[in-house]
């Protein structure tokens, strides 16, 4: 399983975690968990790539495993 790379893009973007997770609308510490490689619900997916910037038919670049 290769690992998603919204850690890469949120610091490229020079945003913080909590910067993150307040534009997602989840919490700092799923977006720390994400960023480990935990699983997440599709919805969290979902508000993480719009909050990054993307499209939603950009999913698999950011979280390859699916």
């Amino acid at each position: 399983m290769r690992q998603n790379i919204v850690r890469e893009i949120r610091e490229e973007l020079l945003m913080s975690k909590a910067e993150l997770a307040r534009k997602a609308g989840v919490s700092p510490l799923t977006i720390d968990r994400i960023e480990k490689g935990k699983s997440c619900r599709m919805e969290t997916r979902r508000k993480i790539i719009l909050a990054l910037g993307y499209k939603l038919s950009d999913k698999d670049k950011i979280f390859p495993e699916d």
